[in-house]
């Protein structure tokens, strides 16, 4: 069965940093990619930043470029997403999910629920 957890979330300072994990189970990391996804409040699920684990190749999307870097471990079954510095604007559930396509700049995610994580809540304020 698969199985993904997500944490790492907390409450933040503006500028200051976090690190998300996304620990998998019940699969193989191999011949997947895998992303990061955040939902604001009132506001649509947005793609952040996903990484093919064949071949180690990420893409991060534009509003968080420069901020944000994607990494694995292999032998741990574990994908981070280094946060560095956060803005308030970043504050939101932060979810990891397998099956993910990079489609015309865009994150897409998997349409089944089963491939998804339960949520890691991250909030950036002062």
């Amino acid at each position: 069965q698969v199985q993904l957890v997500e944490s790492g979330g907390g409450l933040v300072q503006p500028g200051g940093s976090l690190r998300l994990s996304c620990a998998a189970s019940g699969f193989t990391l191999d011949g997947y990619a895998i992303g990061w996804f955040r939902q604001a409040p009132g506001k649509e699920r947005e793609g952040v930043s996903c990484i093919s684990i064949p071949d180690g190749t990420t893409y991060v999307a534009d509003s968080v470029k420069g901020r944000f870097t994607i990494s694995r471990d292999d032998y741990k079954k574990t994908v981070y997403l280094q946060m560095n510095s956060l803005k308030p604007e970043d504050t939101a559930i932060y979810y990891c999910a397998i099956h993910v396509t990079l489609v015309g700049g865009r994150i897409w995610g998997p349409r089944d629920d089963d491939y998804w994580g339960q949520g890691t809540q991250v909030t950036v304020s002062s």
